[in-house]
């Protein structure tokens, strides 16, 4: 696209942070969305925000659908945990193959990019960068031992699990960097301590308790939740865990995330899916999860005005979703039937 033409693109858009759907034409110029202009007669396609996958851990690919031997400290624990055991093993190409595979397939299900907890140090990095590379595709790299430091912040396990979470978290935020944190995945005693860290975000918070709850919600500390996670290692079993009812009349922001790629597709469209069945959630605030970790980097994917230009093009004429009387409801509790959509994505 020519920067000094613009793009008109028309459809049922699904607009701002409200996710409401308007007929419209939306003109692009630049990559920036620059106008969104009220339309009739658009064509029967819904035009969505792209999707942010709030927690990941790419590396996992190369371990997909290993044998689950024992329990979440067994699997994923640093440093001996299966996970780690099958990273120290694998070779630098296959980990920049599996996760190059990894993007792709996230980014041809609308997910436009990810905060991932990268671990292998320098090298780990160093492999996730040249897996993005030349792909469009805008990861948000949280480092891990030693790696934080050419990221674009840190990835930490559990407080009980790094006793200098503290220290680490002071530095990066000296030195303007994201402070992401695991808590409250299997209980809720390390969430105090990932708290005193000034995070920027916490992962998981899945038996998090009100008043920490409130405190992040008072202190605008994101939560990143993986329910499908948290099923599969047997944390959860209920849709009070995590409890984001809670978090949402608390008043917290919530992203949706996948999690490890060993147990979970990285497919946002499913992850909504199962949130909905399970947690019967409004499909707005749903969706709403499923972009909003955007924030992580600098442009939201949310379609606004001066907005770059983040989105998916679905056609729903193309299966029974022609039927949808709510295009909101329907690209959550059946998304994942879509089976192909046109991407604009202009990170």
């Amino acid at each position: 696209m020519s920067a000094e033409e613009p793009l008109v693109i028309s459809g049922h858009a699904i607009v701002g942070e409200e996710l409401v759907p308007v007929p419209a034409d939306i003109v692009i110029k630049g990559g920036t969305i620059v106008a969104i202009e009220d339309a009739k007669n658009v064509p029967a396609r819904w035009i969505c925000p792209a999707f942010f996958n709030a927690h990941t851990h790419l590396g996992d690919t190369i371990a997909m659908d290993c044998a689950v031997t024992g329990d979440l400290t067994a699997m994923v624990t640093p440093p001996d945990g299966l996970k780690h055991r099958y990273l120290k093993a694998a070779s630098y190409a296959d980990l920049v193959s599996g996760m190059k595979k990894s993007i792709r397939f996230m980014a041809a299900r609308g997910t436009a990019g990810c905060a991932d907890f990268r671990e292998g140090g320098n090298d780990g990095v160093s492999a996730l960068k040249r897996a993005v590379a030349g792909q469009q595709f805008r990861p948000v790299i949280l480092g891990r031992d030693g790696g934080e430091a050419v990221a674009d912040g840190v990835g930490i396990s559990s407080t009980r699990d790094v006793p200098d979470s503290g220290k680490i978290a002071a530095a990066m935020k000296s030195a303007g960097k994201l402070v992401a944190i695991h808590a409250g995945e299997r209980d809720n005693l390390d969430v105090d301590e990932a708290l005193s860290c000034d995070p920027d975000l916490i992962v998981h918070a899945t038996h998090a308790s009100y008043d920490q709850l409130r405190q992040c919600a008072e202190r605008d500390i994101p939560l990143a939740i993986c329910p499908q996670s948290n099923w599969i290692f047997s944390v959860a079993g209920s849709r009070n865990h995590p409890p984001v009812r809670r978090m949402l009349d608390l008043g917290c922001r919530v992203f949706l995330g996948t999690d490890n790629v060993m147990f979970v597709q990285p497919d946002m469209l499913a992850a909504m899916g199962f949130l909905h069945t399970v947690y019967h959630l409004d499909p707005p605030d749903i969706l709403r999860m499923a972009v909003a970790g955007s924030s992580l980097g600098k442009d939201p994917f949310f379609i606004n005005p001066r907005a770059r230009a983040n989105f998916i093009i679905v056609n729903p004429r193309r299966s029974n979703l022609a039927f949808s009387k709510d295009p909101v409801a329907t690209m959550v509790k059946r998304g994942y039937s879509v089976c192909s959509c046109k991407k604009v994505f202009n990170l």
